[in-house]
Formats: structure tokens, sequence, C-alpha cells
């Protein structure tokens, strides 16, 4: 009974911790002309990781091109004439990154598939390492994976609060300037109006019409 209770607290803990990593292993095909790219939105202090590599099935030995950038447009990794790699790093800024992918010569085929896995957060962890380093197994290196996940959860509210807030001040600011503008607009037609009455009323007095 014991056992299955702890089986169980397994199988639970696995899935929470599975259902907060986030990885993504996407297949790519790139065009002979142009580029393709993939974006994902991260905050702050998030290790991010990702592998990338040419399906080469018929021979032709083709290469690829590739450049991460953060949301500012700071080149994070770049490389060229390549047929796999991986970069890594920690953000520094909240936003949208970019990996952007694309052939460096024709391919006989017209199109070239790529392989990319990209993690973000406890996802890019070695927990082999942390498991050794610890010595550390079975329930308690779940146990560390949930702890990882749960902190991991703390931040992506904390992160979504900020941009609630931020969101909520862009708004008040955008209302505040509508409404001025409204005024603007109005006071604008009422002076605009006056004018045409008091040019009207001349003009008529002038003709001797009134």
């Amino acid at each position: 009974m014991m056992k299955r209770g702890c089986y169980n607290l397994m199988i639970q803990l696995t899935i929470i911790v599975v259902l907060v990593e986030r990885s993504e292993g996407v297949w790519l095909n790139l065009p002979v002309e142009g580029t393709k790219c993939v974006s994902e939105e991260i905050q702050t202090n998030v290790v991010v990781l990702g592998d990338y590599v040419i399906d080469d099935n018929e021979g032709y030995n083709p290469s690829v091109s590739v450049r991460v950038t953060s949301p500012y447009g700071n080149t994070l990794h770049m490389k060229e004439s390549v047929t796999h790699g991986q970069f890594a790093f920690t953000t520094k800024e909240a936003g949208q990154y970019l990996a952007c992918f694309w052939t460096d010569r024709r391919v006989a085929n017209g199109d070239l598939t790529l392989n990319l896995d990209w993690r973000t957060g406890i996802a890019a962890k070695d927990w082999e390492t942390v498991a050794k380093k610890d010595k550390i197994e079975g329930v308690e290196l779940e146990l560390k994976k949930l702890e990882g996940a749960v902190e991991a959860i703390h931040e992506n509210l904390l992160f979504l609060r900020r941009r609630e807030s931020e969101m909520r001040e862009v708004i008040e600011l955008t209302n505040s300037r509508v409404a001025w503008y409204s005024f603007m607009s109005l006071a604008v037609c009422i002076v605009v109006s006056a004018s045409q009455i008091a040019y009207l009323k001349r003009f008529f007095q002038k003709k001797k019409l009134i």
C-alpha cells in the first residue's frame, strides 16, 4: 500500500512538472530563399537552451545560418554555414525572443528541414547533473523538480502581475489622452462654428441683408 502511494505521488509530481516545463521541439521547413523564425515571449532571468540540427536524409550536405536576438534587437547567438549547433543564455530583458534560420545554398529538393529543440526555465535545467551533485534520486528528485516548478509558477505570476499593472497604466494613459483629444476637438469645433457665424453675420450686414 505504501509503495503504491509513493508510485501515485511520483506520477502526480511528474505530471505537474511536465505541465509547468516549457519545452518545444519543432520541425522547420526552410525555404530556398527567405528566412524562417521562431519567437517566444520570455520574462527576465530565465535560462534558455536551444539545440538545432539539419535533417539531411538525402545527402546534399546543406548548411544554415542562425541568429538569435533579444526583444531590443541585441544578437545573443550568431552562426553561419553550420549543420548543427546550440545556444544558451539567461534573459536580461522581458519580451519576444527571436531565433531566425536561413539556408546558405540551394537545396536540390527545394526546401530544407531543421529540427529545433527550444527549452526555457526548469525544462532547460540539467537535472541529471543536479541529481549527481546532490546525490538524490527517485521521489527526492521529483520533489526537487516540483520545487523548481513552484518557483517558476511564482515568478510567472509576478511577471503577469507586473504586465497587468503596465497594461493598466497604458490603458489609463490612453483613456486620458483620448478624453483630452475629444475635449480639444470639441473646443476647436465650437471656435470654428462661432467664427463662421460671426463671419456670416458681418457678410449679411455688409450686403444689408439683415
